[in-house]
């Protein structure tokens, strides 16, 4: 999972924030899966001593699913890849201001290395 994550950031710019409104990309170990979902609230868990939040998404897939989540700050910033059922997971605000579309240079990967990943023009 920390190498898809590496791998993403250099392809995708992410927000250092999550707010109302935000599409988020949630990235899933098992099962595999990577999809966008809008972030349509937050509500502070008052049971909980530490600060932890109700995240209420809708998963942008086929069809469209509503969920809610129990997560830290940093882990719906993408701060941190976290376990949900055993199962890591990451999600993060994607960054779509005009001149974030084109990803920020890669200096991680060595010249003439193979991505796993694929970029679709």
């Amino acid at each position: 999972m920390e190498a898809i994550v590496q791998e993403l950031k250099t392809l995708v710019r992410f927000k250092a924030t999550t707010d109302i409104g935000d599409l988020v990309l949630v990235v899933a170990k098992q099962p595999d899966s990577l999809v966008y979902a809008l972030v349509t609230g937050f509500e502070r868990d008052q049971g909980k001593r530490d600060e932890w939040w109700h995240v209420s998404l809708q998963i942008l897939s086929v069809p469209p699913q509503k969920v809610t989540w129990t997560l830290r700050t940093s882990q719906f910033t993408g701060q941190e890849i976290f376990t949900m059922g055993g199962e890591k997971r990451f999600v993060a605000a994607v960054d779509f201001d005009t001149d974030a579309l084109v990803p920020p240079p890669s200096k991680s990967r060595k010249t003439g290395e193979k991505s796993s990943l694929r970029l679709v023009k």
